[in-house]
């Protein structure tokens, strides 16, 4: 099963317009979105997506009640500050990662087979027992690239790809 991966969207539209669009050409079923939409204006820009959108809250997210309910328009519900999703027999935990010790804690704990996180705005793939994936960021206004990423659930493999 392919897995597509974001976060830090930081409402830059045309970037949330192109990955969705990726998204969509690679047929991913899932997208996981690892917080800072930041405000309900760029939920409309999810209407085209054909995957199953999860997302939880950032550090950024301003109104989380508006956000709330342009998102639940499109029948998406945000998983809160933190998610443990099963897909395809795989446990991934979803967060914004805004304390890196947490982050730390649950890609040691076992428990999970992929972490993916967001926050520091840096792509990032770190292998081991558990894999854990940060997209980088799709606004591309700290690092200058908009990246998202891919994940193979079935070969627990990711890749990083610009927009």
């Amino acid at each position: 099963m392919k897995i597509g991966l974001m976060a830090d969207t930081h409402d830059r539209l045309d970037a949330v317009e192109k990955a969705v669009e990726f998204f969509n050409r690679e047929r991913v079923e899932h997208v996981l979105h690892a917080g800072d939409l930041v405000s309900p204006f760029v939920a409309p820009k999810f209407a085209k997506l054909r995957a199953k959108l999860h997302y939880v809250w950032g550090n950024n997210e301003g109104d989380r009640g508006f956000i709330r309910a342009k998102f639940g328009e499109l029948g998406v519900k945000p998983l809160g500050n933190f998610a443990a999703l099963e897909l395809d027999g795989r446990r991934i935990a979803l967060l914004h990662g805004t304390h890196e010790d947490i982050v730390e804690a649950l890609s040691k704990s076992g428990s999970f087979d992929v972490v993916v996180r967001g926050h520091t705005h840096r792509a990032e793939i770190r292998e081991g027992k558990t894999l854990l994936v940060n997209p980088g960021e799709v606004c591309g206004y700290l690092s200058g690239r908009q990246t998202v990423a891919l994940l193979d659930l079935s070969e627990l493999h990711a890749e990083i790809l610009g927009l």
